[in-house]
């Protein structure tokens, strides 16, 4: 999996993304533009210059990936969150 930068933005494929999800592709577009999935995008600076953090929150779903610049995944991390 690796993440694209397209004009300053992350763009990541809704296959890759929706397994880590628990849903299909289909699901996740769905999702994403009835902003049922909600998503934050940071930018590193200081010792965390060079990498971008992504974090999509769906239902009790927190799910961040911090990749370098270029997209490289280099961390996962899901975690359940309270009701919601």
């Amino acid at each position: 999996m690796k993440v694209q930068i397209k004009d300053g933005q992350p763009v990541i494929d809704a296959e890759d993304l929706a397994p880590l999800l628990g849903l299909t592709a289909a699901e996740v577009q769905a999702k994403m533009r009835t902003k049922e999935i909600t998503t934050r995008f940071e930018t590193g600076v200081g010792e965390d210059a060079g990498r971008i953090r992504l974090t999509f929150l769906y239902q009790t779903k927190k799910l961040r990936l911090t990749c370098l610049e270029d997209g490289t995944v280099l961390k996962t991390a899901r975690i359940t969150i309270g009701d919601r």
